[in-house]
């Protein structure tokens, strides 16, 4: 394997693995926990699945022409808690490592392929599935910083109502 694709796959393998450790911090109940009422920000389960779910359609793509958007079977009503969503994202990184196994070296990354926006280079799309899912995992680590702080509030305020 080349150092390029042995590059895309550390960046991916670290991905998926932000993923796994910040969905393991989380208590059921905080998964989809809104920060604060009316709040346009999503949760830290819905900007973690949509992370996976970038990684999961590209490789779909990738390995089998499927560029579905796994929108319906990544809904908070399907993937209910940290276990589902554990083995929600056993499925894609094993549909990433199928992609990754097509990689027998760089030179594979110059390919084109075909996707629904047209022709582009392996290399190019990689690079752009990499920069939106890390855009979403940025915004589920910022969601759980909100979450600790307003569960932090919280606590206080109900202690304070208590004295």
């Amino acid at each position: 394997m080349g150092s390029l694709v042995t590059w895309f796959d550390n960046q991916f393998a670290q991905l998926c693995a932000g993923w796994r450790e910040l969905i393991a911090r989380l208590e059921r109940a905080d998964l989809y926990r809104q920060t604060s009422a009316g709040s346009q920000t999503a949760s830290v389960g819905e900007q973690v699945v949509r992370s996976a779910r970038i990684v999961e359609q590209s490789f779909g793509g990738i390995t089998a022409n499927l560029w579905d958007d796994p929108f319906e079977w990544t809904l908070p009503e399907t993937l209910t808690d940290s276990e589902k969503l554990f083995e929600y994202f056993r499925e894609v990184e094993a549909t990433r490592n199928r992609g990754f196994d097509l990689f027998k070296g760089d030179e594979d990354l110059l390919k084109e392929i075909m996707t629904p926006a047209g022709e582009t280079q392996l290399a190019s799309l990689l690079l752009d599935t990499l920069v939106r899912a890390r855009h979403h995992q940025l915004q589920a680590d910022e969601a759980f910083a909100q979450l600790k702080k307003t569960k932090l509030r919280d606590a206080k305020l109900a202690a304070n109502q208590t004295q």
